[in-house]
């Protein structure tokens, strides 16, 4: 995979803004995509050093539409943290 396949979008919630601050940044990320590939994608992208990476995994909730159900797709979040010394990321 490509880095801009891995990163699909940024994650921006009031948690995730007050993360910021810390040098902690939110992305939805693909959910075929380890830590290593999540932390050399955005290395790759942003140019940026990456010191640690956490990522989480959502099930799909069961939606209903009359009689018929289903689920919802599932996703993958990754909270990267970036090193000290390395620069910001300017996502607005």
């Amino acid at each position: 995979m490509e880095a801009r396949d891995i990163l699909k979008r940024p994650v921006i919630t009031e948690r995730s803004s007050e993360l910021m601050a810390e040098k902690k940044y939110t992305f939805e990320v693909d959910v075929r995509a380890n830590k290593t590939e999540v932390k050399d994608a955005v290395e790759e992208i942003f140019g940026v050093k990456v010191e640690k990476v956490n990522i989480m995994n959502y099930k799909g909730k069961y939606k209903r539409v009359g009689k018929f159900g289903g689920y919802t797709n599932k996703r993958r979040k990754a909270i990267v943290k970036l090193t000290a010394d390395s620069n910001e990321i300017e996502i607005f």
